[in-house]
């Protein structure tokens, strides 16, 4: 009987961890993030003892776990949490992977410009839009000028027919509304705002951080309706090497590379290299021509940072440019340039910046901010000669304080500005135009924390003008936090500008209209409002759905305004009779699912008028309603990305020549879209390439001709083959003029 139980009980115990064993179950799975494994996330099944993290390899394994039902969590710095659920059945191991591409909570991006302080973008009061360099390679462009299409509200303008200068529009307003930071120094002048958009080099983008509304309480008179502040990578988070080259069936060949290396043991470098070449003459409208403009560009950057005591800040950087650029008739050839045989528009351009922040050795949050730029550009605009030089010098001393409740920022600033030309703008036509101008003033800013959910913001800006006197910009801002999803922020200030329009009218300098400045040209003074919401909604299975939408307003006295309607053959300026105003509203919508498709819509609807003596008239070339998108879709087993990105624009108000003028007065709906695949299979190394302007469009489908009397550039025979009364204009122009074409392009980037 004692065996019988001994036997009994040596079986029993033989055949209990089986029994236990077929009772368990194990979860294993890898954590990524764009196609890339993310260790040292947080994973553990709820509601139980199962907790880890994953490895290097984004692994994680949990075993001998009861059959059930369960959520498994997965969390890291930077992302929201995700949850899924599953049912462990008996003696069974299931792999659960995650992928937290669409859970990177882009809420904690650190933004500088709307307060001049490091924080989290949440917790700014002021609105600020982010782009990073990945969502600009959707649409590889060889110019920042360019790259700014793919952005909500914000139109790269044209100028010229011929040699295609521009200015960056914000919400309606034109380019010298706009300021333009590097680094968030205004080392971008009106004299060059196309220019220095260009030449940086993309791959040595951090983030291009905007701000829609006013501004000038920090940054001056420039930033009336906004500012754009492009930021280089910090030279310690670069790549050790980078490179990016594409080219176009245009012809077109754009080069960029960044490398970094250590200069000592305490200073790291980074050095950035841009080379631009279109040399192909292209008359598809068969105008005689160059649809395009012919460009020859070299930019070189270099930024420095260096190890301090405590970790403190000092960095340094410069840039050279030089570009020749032409456009004109197809026979043209630098021979011909300034003369009246044959028509060409020939810019060269030679520009240096230097840039740099200081924080100084002692135990406040004080810096010192500095830059300097030389702009030189000899231009011939048929026989009208454009040369003028331009230098900028700006300092600024910053002293971040808290105090209980209150985040201060004390700042004193300093701008001299050296303008000279050979225009009458330097000779008089009532223009108060100095060779050289001192700006110094000092602002204030308070950012209040009334409780948890709710921030209030003041700040006043005082500068004296050595030519305009006084200037008085405050600002104030509030924020309401619903909760970490839903915030509301409110924006109002005033801005100041003075204007030369010599440096930001390019119509002024072609020759082709006769300027006229009856009046003394008075500064121009606006008041802004912004209101803004966004909201964010994570779903557990992985759909991301953000929608941020705006109101503004912003009301113009003494606006300036180039009367080309009032004769054919002059641009009369002169100060608006009345008031302007410039309204709107503004919506994204970016949606990311996890099946790898992830959109991005944008639409701007926004009126800009003048009202004078009892009429409205809209502003010239200024759309109505605009839309862009960027569809995204990864196919990731093929390691293969497919980018679908557009924009469409409603009709706008066209510089005619008269009332014979044969062109449109409107321009009619139009859009521009392109294509791209990506393939990232290489290791180091991606393969790109599409189709841009899908559609064909250019501006002259629909008109007899885009130039008025290209026949006749120097006006020597208007009374032959004339019939409706027009001189040669190249001004009427409203979007590219770049027909189809291919692209094909590779990156490699060692870390």
């Amino acid at each position: 009987m004692k065996t019988h139980i001994l036997l009994f009980s040596l079986l029993l115990w033989i055949l209990c961890p089986v029994k236990l064993s077929a009772q368990t179950a194990a979860v294993t799975g890898t954590v990524i993030s764009e196609t890339l494994p993310v260790s040292n996330v947080n994973v553990s099944i709820q509601s139980t003892q199962f907790k880890g993290k994953t490895d290097s390899a984004g692994n994680y394994v949990f075993s001998n776990i009861p059959p059930g039902n369960y959520k498994v969590e997965a969390s890291a710095v930077g992302f929201r949490k995700m949850i899924k659920t599953i049912e462990l059945k008996e003696g069974v191991s299931i792999v659960l992977n995650f992928d937290l591409s669409n859970f990177q909570n882009d809420l904690n991006e650190v933004v500088v410009t709307g307060t001049l302080k490091e924080v989290n973008r949440i917790e700014s009061p002021v609105p600020v839009e982010v782009y990073t360099h990945n969502y600009f390679k959707k649409n590889p462009t060889p110019s920042i000028f360019e790259a700014l299409q793919n952005v909500n509200g914000v139109r790269p303008q044209l100028n010229c027919n011929i040699c295609n200068t521009g200015d960056i529009h914000i919400n309606g307003l034109e380019g010298p509304y706009t300021m333009i930071l590097i680094d968030g120094m205004p080392i971008v002048s009106s004299l060059s705002s196309v220019y220095g958009l260009s030449g940086i080099p993309n791959s040595l983008v951090e983030q291009i951080e905007i701000v829609k509304g006013p501004a000038s309480s920090l940054y001056g008179s420039e930033a009336v309706g906004g500012l754009i502040n492009i930021i280089t990578k910090k030279p310690q988070n670069a790549a050790a090497l980078s490179a990016d080259f594409f080219s176009t069936s245009y012809l077109e060949y754009n080069t960029d590379l960044g490398f970094k290396f250590n200069a000592g043991k305490k200073a790291t470098v980074l050095t950035g290299l841009n080379y631009f070449k279109y040399g192909n003459p292209v008359d598809h409208n068969h105008d005689n021509f160059t649809d395009v403009t012919l460009q020859d560009r070299i930019s070189v950057f270099q930024k420095w940072s260096f190890e301090r005591k405590e970790k403190r800040l000092l960095t340094l950087g410069a840039r050279y440019l030089y570009e020749d650029r032409w456009g004109g008739e197809m026979q043209w050839n630098k021979s011909y340039r300034g003369g009246n045989e044959v028509y060409g528009e020939s810019i060269y351009t030679s520009r240096w910046e230097l840039i740099g922040n200081y924080q100084l050795p002692v135990k406040e949050k004080l810096f010192l901010a500095f830059s300097y730029n030389n702009h030189d550009q000899d231009s011939r605009y048929g026989t009208t000669s454009y040369i003028a030089e331009q230098k900028i010098g700006f300092g600024q001393l910053t002293w971040d304080k808290r105090l209980g409740s209150h985040d201060l920022l004390f700042g004193a600033a300093l701008r001299y500005t050296f303008y000279d030309d050979n225009t009458p703008a330097t000779t008089g036509m009532n223009q108060e135009i100095a060779k050289d101008t001192w700006l110094p003033g000092f602002f204030v800013q308070d950012e209040i924390t009334l409780s948890p959910k709710h921030k209030f913001l003041a700040g006043f800006r005082y500068d004296y003008n050595s030519v305009h006197g006084n200037i008085f910009t405050p600002r104030v801002a509030y924020k309401w936090s619903v909760n970490e999803n839903n915030i509301l922020r409110l924006n109002a200030g005033t801005g100041f500008r003075v204007v030369n329009i010599f440096t930001e009218d390019h119509a002024a300098l072609t020759g082709a209209r006769t300027v006229e400045i009856p009046n003394k040209l008075r500064p121009e003074k606006t008041y802004n409002l912004n209101l803004n919401y966004l909201k964010k909604i994570y779903t557990p299975n992985g759909t991301f759905i953000g929608i941020e939408s705006s109101a503004f307003y912003t009301y113009f006295n003494n606006r300036i305004i180039g009367d080309f309607d009032t004769d054919p053959n002059k641009i009369i300026y002169h100060n608006l009779d009345g008031y302007a105003v410039s309204k709107g509203l503004s919506t994204n919508i970016d949606v990311t699912l996890n099946n790898g498709l992830k959109m991005i819509i944008g639409a701007t609807y926004q009126d800009v008028a003048t009202y004078e003596k009892g009429e409205k008239k809209q502003q010239i070339l200024t759309e109505k309603f605009s839309g862009n998108w960027a569809i995204s879709y990864k196919i990731r087993p093929l390691k293969l990305s497919l980018d679908y990105t557009g924009n469409i624009y409603s009709p706008m108000r066209l510089p005619l020549l008269g009332e014979k003028d044969p062109r449109r007065e409107y321009s009619p709906v139009w859009s521009i879209q392109n294509i791209q695949m990506t393939f990232s299979g290489f290791k180091n190394i991606e393969i790109y390439g599409g189709v841009k302007n899908l559609l064909n469009w250019t501006p002259n489908k629909g008109n007899p001709f885009i130039i008025a009397r290209a026949n006749d550039p120097f006006d020597k025979h208007p009374e032959v083959d004339n019939p409706y009364n027009l001189t040669f204009d190249p001004t009427y122009i409203y979007g590219p003029n770049q027909n189809i074409r291919g692209f094909l392009g590779v990156r490699l980037t060692i870390k």
